[in-house]
């Protein structure tokens, strides 16, 4: 139901939905005057969170989860267990603070469905004039107001539940499938099975410092939940937020608003990603979108798409503020280049034709061709008032990051057109071949924007993401420029996703030290005992701030293990500190394949799987790893091991996989390798 908003325009924001579970365990004064302990756990490897209580005479335990294989379902399930020889009754107490109202929504009590209470209604305000206003039912199994274990029983186990949906149809089907699952005592079975096939398709774990393997796996942990469950509809996704599926009050967490960060940090890694359907949801989002950024671009007087920086369900611009919406116009580049790097790791052109992926890139080349003006003077074109990726400062001339990206989407739409032999308009051409990169000769650096000043305060990442992700290519001096300019001016109160941009840079650079300092300070970001980010060092901002997340992630799978999303190739150059002992990357996606990494010091293995299935159903294509300086080119069979070992003392290993959908190979290698199989 992350797809429910309330309000229109920049009033637009998430609904508030009452939960039927929220419900607080105690136990009764009898049993209180004993010794009470409550304790409180997340397991991430199943997505149940518990509460404990535990007494001489009893544990009690309260466990919530939301089906991961029925993400229509929210569970609770509590367990009673007698503790020594009392043969009591044991009572303890549910305290609801459960009302079924909202401010958002009016609800309406329906006829109780199967013994279950049922209520219906619908947001009050449609996010655009004339629009539908989304229904909300919820059907939930009644809460007593006290458990009792009985003098016979050693145990005893209670379920409830809650469906909700957009329907009644819905609604009910959901619960009765729940009734089912509940009969047969399959619920929680099913929902950790869901889990566990989840986690074997991608998993990123490591050997070595335990509150960086705890971050990593809260990370992945909350990125998945934000996902929807690898067996429901993609239609039904509305997209990544900030801050997850956390709703705050007015104005907080970004009232749940979709924004760059899905496609930059939660998009972190399609060959990383759990499933490649996964990563496909994240660009059906955009495409259902596709009205609404042309009635952006209308509005502001440009041809194309123009996606908004703040996005609900229509794709028109919903952002409180009109300046971010009017200038922070990078998020076009953004979305392309999430389009881009699916295809090069997929190679699954019917998200382009019926999927109407070619809509999204082919708009937003046309936005970008209206949106230049060509200079006389300098002879190329600008891209006049705008907002960077860093937000301290607006309406400046040739932002580079907002220049790059424009330029890159610009050239892929000119290949995609070729694949999809389409006549490209040569204004697409013309104008990424002459759009102006801002650079000084002299210091060898970018400067952030026309007539930025070099050691002016930024707010975040914003140039030496032209390294990484955008790949802009520039000498290692020019990259080590960029990272030590802003760095030294970067706001140290920031947003929690800069510190991993810089310390990627610094890990192609070979810097691993310095790399590993630039993480230390994502951990002030880190809320214990649950690894709940905040956006703030100092805790304040969004709560559970996926996009710090993403960044962070980012850091160690794109920083440690060197992957590089190409055209033609995955390149791979790890890179781990010494207090890495081992970096295992499980279920990396490409071109239909699943491969499982493994680095150990100097040694890097892969498998192969068998089986994979390949997104738009089409056959895994056949891979080879190619070493640079022996040339040596070893196909990769499904079900092998295979050991990379160095010959000799390596500084730096790098590798590609590669399939000849496009015929240039670029190998990049430092020192010749040996492969044994």
């Amino acid at each position: 139901m992350g797809g429910v908003y309330n309000g229109e325009g920049g009033d637009c924001h998430r609904a508030n939905l009452p939960c039927p579970l929220a419900v607080r365990m105690d136990l009764d004064e009898v049993e209180k005057a004993g010794r009470l302990q409550h304790s409180y756990s997340l397991d991430t490897h199943t997505g149940i969170f518990t509460h404990s209580l535990r007494t001489v005479s009893v544990i009690a335990s309260q466990s919530l989860y939301t089906h991961r294989h029925h993400p229509n379902l929210l569970v609770m399930e509590v367990l009673l267990v007698r503790q020594g020889t009392s043969q009591e009754p044991i009572t303890i107490k549910m305290d609801s603070r459960f009302t079924p109202q909202s401010d958002d929504i009016v609800f309406h009590s329906e006829p109780d469905y199967k013994g279950a209470s049922y209520i219906q209604g619908h947001t009050t305000m449609a996010e655009v004039p004339g629009g539908i206003c989304p229904s909300v039912h919820i059907i939930w199994t009644p809460i007593t107001p006290s458990l009792t274990l009985l003098p016979d029983q050693a145990q005893s186990r209670w379920g409830f539940v809650v469906a909700v949906a957009g329907s009644q149809d819905s609604v009910q089907a959901h619960y009765d499938t729940a009734l089912e699952l509940m009969a047969n005592g399959n619920l929680r079975p099913s929902h950790l099975r869901a889990w566990e096939e989840l986690w074997a398709g991608s998993t990123l774990e490591l050997t070595g410092p335990d509150n960086l393997s705890r971050a990593l796996i809260g990370c992945m942990f909350y990125l998945l939940s934000a996902f929807p469950s690898l067996h429901e509809a993609p239609g039904h996704f509305g997209g990544v937020s900030p801050g997850g599926l956390s709703n705050g009050g007015s104005g907080q967490d970004y009232w749940g608003h979709v924004f760059w960060d899905q496609v930059r940090t939660t998009f972190f890694d399609q060959s990383g990603n759990p499933y490649l359907c996964l990563a496909r949801a994240v660009l059906e989002y955009r495409v259902r979108t596709v009205d609404g950024a042309k009635d952006n671009a209308e509005k502001q007087g440009y041809k194309g798409l123009k996606f908004p920086w703040e996005s609900a369900v229509s794709g028109r611009e919903v952002c409180p503020e009109d300046i971010y919406g009017q200038q922070e116009i990078h998020i076009n580049g953004d979305v392309t280049l999430a389009f881009q790097h699916y295809l090069y790791l997929t190679e699954d052109m019917s998200m382009f034709t019926e999927g109407r992926g070619s809509e999204v890139i082919w708009g937003v080349a046309d936005y970008w061709v209206s949106r230049v003006t060509w200079s006389a003077e300098e002879q190329n074109y600008h891209i006049l008032g705008v907002m960077p990726p860093d937000e301290y400062y607006y309406n400046v001339n040739n932002s580079v990051y907002t220049n790059t990206v424009a330029k890159f989407s610009l050239e892929f739409a000119v290949e995609l057109a070729a694949l999809l032999k389409y006549p490209a308009p040569q204004e697409w051409q013309q104008v990424a071949d002459k759009i102006k990169i801002p650079f000084d000769q002299k210091q060898k650096y970018h400067p952030e924007y026309d007539g930025y000043k070099k050691g002016q305060f930024v707010k975040q990442a914003d140039t030496v993401m032209l390294g990484y992700p955008l790949g802009l290519p520039m000498t290692p001096e020019v990259r080590r420029n960029d990272l030590e300019f802003y760095e030294a001016v970067t706001d140290p109160g920031g947003p929690a996703m800069t510190w991993g941009m810089f310390a990627v840079g610094w890990l192609e650079l070979g810097e691993v030290e310095k790399a590993g300092h630039l993480l230390q300070k994502c951990f002030k970001n880190i809320q214990g005992p649950f690894q709940v980010w905040s956006e703030s060092s100092d805790g304040s901002g969004a709560v559970n701030f996926l996009t710090g997340m993403g960044g962070f992630l980012q850091a160690v799978l794109f920083g440690y293990t060197g992957f590089r999303v190409q055209k033609d190739c995955l390149a791979f150059a790890p890179s781990i500190p010494e207090d890495i002992t081992q970096l295992c990357i499980r279920g990396v996606s490409y071109l239909g394949n699943k491969m499982d990494w493994l680095v150990r010091g100097q040694e890097v293995y892969i498998i192969l799987r068998e089986g994979a299935k390949h997104a738009g159903n089409t056959k895994p294509c056949a891979l080879q790893v190619v070493l640079k300086n022996s040339g040596t080119k070893i196909p990769l069979i499904p079900g092998n091991l295979y050991s990379i070992l160095p010959s000799s003392q390596m500084l730096k290993l790098s590798l590609q996989i590669l399939y000849g959908y496009y015929s240039k190979v670029i190998i990049k290698y430092c020192m010749d390798i040996t492969v044994k199989l």
